[in-house]
């Protein structure tokens, strides 16, 4: 059978331009080298798939250029997908922060989109050894099958358990494009012998305020036995590079708070107000760190306010992070200046798109690479309908 485009990957990018171009009257043929479509589909969100974010802005992704992303997502939106959730009948329901889920299972979010495919006569294909990628005569040649149009939707190496890698930075460079240096994002922290503290309270997450190179989350902060973790950690993770400082507003109007304890308890130590507003492990090992022997009532304004400056900006150095097996997404990845912000076609190579996770564009966490996931691939399953066409 002859194809109008070879689409490389199933997952939600992958599949989700499938359907569109599929519908639109192209012919589509998708390969992944998975045994079954939408693998990172399923583990997300805790099995329930975290589709979306009713807060979806540009400003909410990073890369290189950040007005990339802006065109794809404004002609697909939030609000575009979640008709089609429901068109198809999936309860869904809101968490914290614009956070969607299913209500069921992310085998529905799977499900919808091979529904979709098939509404478009999309030819899906698993287990598919890819090998070697040629272009000649205006085609592209791959496992044995060859179109005038190749989109690469392989995703990024984030997650290497369930099958991913860096092939589409591969592919990219075979044809000339230049990458961005990948990293893992959204992940946690590691930290050295210099940051004990954390060491000590392992298993307790707490309300923080996580800071990096001027960017601030409001979320949980969980210790782990190896650093940091917690929605307000992964969050950070995305804007951290290896040297940086991270600090930590672990108890907002601190100052306030402790002269207020001084006041109402003057023979109590340091412990016993934190303990007020934190866990008591927690409280305990700030207290040893900030080293306050005294009595409340006998601490002056000026050492309260050094205890509150620890408080509201506890600061700490990671050594590194848990790498890409613990990584939800991969910040960096193709270029965007190599791209068509319009229908994700490599400007230096006509027919070739790159999409979702392959690219550099990197979502907040809470359901905003899932958006760019539908957003992108749709971009590019239009444009490769109209080209098709």
């Amino acid at each position: 059978m002859t194809h109008d485009a070879i689409i490389l990957g199933a997952g939600g990018a992958g599949l989700m331009a499938a359907a569109v171009a599929g519908q639109a009257g192209a012919k589509v043929l998708v390969l992944d080298h998975a045994d079954r479509p939408g693998k990172k589909i399923l583990i997300s969100g805790g099995g329930r798939c975290n589709f979306t974010n009713l807060g979806v802005e540009p400003q909410c992704f990073l890369s290189d250029n950040p007005h990339f992303a802006k065109s794809a997502l404004s002609r697909y939106t939030q609000w575009d997908f979640l008709a089609l959730v429901e068109k198809h009948g999936i309860a869904w329901h809101e968490k914290t922060l614009g956070q969607l889920f299913c209500d069921d299972s992310a085998r529905q979010i799977v499900r919808m989109l091979l529904d979709e495919c098939a509404k478009g006569g999309v030819d899906i294909r698993l287990s598919a050894r890819l090998g070697e990628i040629t272009h000649a005569d205006g085609r592209f040649h791959v496992a044995g099958h060859s179109a005038p149009q190749l989109v690469i939707a392989t995703g990024g190496p984030s997650i290497p358990k369930m099958g991913a890698s860096g092939v589409a930075y591969d592919i990219a460079r075979q044809f000339g494009l230049n990458v961005i240096a990948p990293r893992p994002a959204l992940v946690p922290f590691t930290l050295g012998a210099q940051d004990n503290l954390f060491k000590e309270v392992t298993g307790i997450a707490t309300p923080a305020t996580a800071r990096v190179n001027g960017a601030s989350f409001d979320e949980a902060v969980l210790f782990t036995h190896k650093g940091l973790s917690g929605p307000a950690i992964l969050q950070v993770s995305s804007y951290w590079h290896p040297g940086d400082a991270v600090s930590l507003d672990i108890l907002p109007r601190a100052a306030e708070l402790l002269r207020d304890a001084r006041r109402r308890m003057p023979r109590a130590h340091l412990k016993a107000a934190l303990a007020e507003h934190l866990p008591n492990r927690l409280a305990d090992a700030l207290a040893t760190r900030i080293g306050l022997a005294t009595e409340l009532g006998n601490a002056s304004d000026a050492t309260l306010d050094a205890a509150a400056d620890t408080l509201t900006n506890l600061t700490f150095r990671p050594t590194g992070t848990e790498g890409y097996a613990k990584a939800e997404v991969t910040a960096g990845g193709i270029d965007t200046a190599e791209l068509s912000s319009k229908t994700m076609e490599a400007r230096g190579v006509p027919g070739l798109y790159a999409i979702g996770e392959a690219v550099d564009v990197t979502g907040w966490l809470g359901g905003y690479n899932f958006q760019w996931a539908w957003s992108s691939g749709v971009a590019a399953g239009q444009a490769i309908a109209a080209r098709a066409g």
